[in-house]
């Protein structure tokens, strides 16, 4: 059975909260959701080479942190159900859906740089553990929230931001 959260584990969720509140970090979070979709490797691989520029340091930086966050899961240092709460590591999730139709690719390219498992490929093992956990507080949100309401509603409709679940579920290798 996991651990239950700790004060500890609440602590650290908000600093890695606050750190994504930093002025750099919160321009390559928005450069990762409302202006990278990478439609090939080619593509990806052009941005990560390319360095110097603002999009490379953008790219490695918003990878950077949600390397070193799953790996914190990983290695029992947060609690995994409190990581995956869709309000801390949704956008995670849809980083991934835009790298996931072009993995193999990147694997082709460079199998270290983007592991199916082992070491260094921390982010990946949490996003193909973490389906089914963030699925349900997904879902476990909508039924909060169809019971305040009184409504039901498809799930996606109530948290379309938060729930990439049931895209991911369609597209994990």
């Amino acid at each position: 059975m996991a651990k239950k959260p700790t004060v500890a584990d609440a602590q650290l969720i908000l600093q890695l909260y606050d750190l994504r509140r930093e002025t750099e970090m919160r321009k390559a979070r928005h450069w990762w959701h409302a202006e990278f979709f990478p439609q090939s490797a080619d593509e990806f691989l052009r941005v990560s080479q390319a360095a110097g520029t603002q999009e490379n340091n953008w790219l490695r930086q918003a990878l950077g942190y949600w390397g070193m966050t799953t790996s914190f899961v990983l290695k029992g240092v947060l609690n995994e159900e409190l990581f995956l709460e869709p309000a801390f590591s949704g956008e995670m999730f849809l980083m991934f859906a835009k790298l996931q139709p072009i993995l193999k690719e990147l694997r082709a390219w460079r199998p270290t740089s983007f592991p199916q498992s082992g070491r260094g490929g921390h982010a990946h093992q949490v996003w193909t553990r973490a389906p089914a956990t963030f699925g349900q507080a997904c879902r476990d949100d909508a039924a909060k929230e169809s019971r305040a309401t009184s409504q039901v509603r498809p799930m996606l409709a109530v948290l379309p931001d938060m729930c990439p679940g049931p895209f991911l579920r369609l597209t994990i290798i």
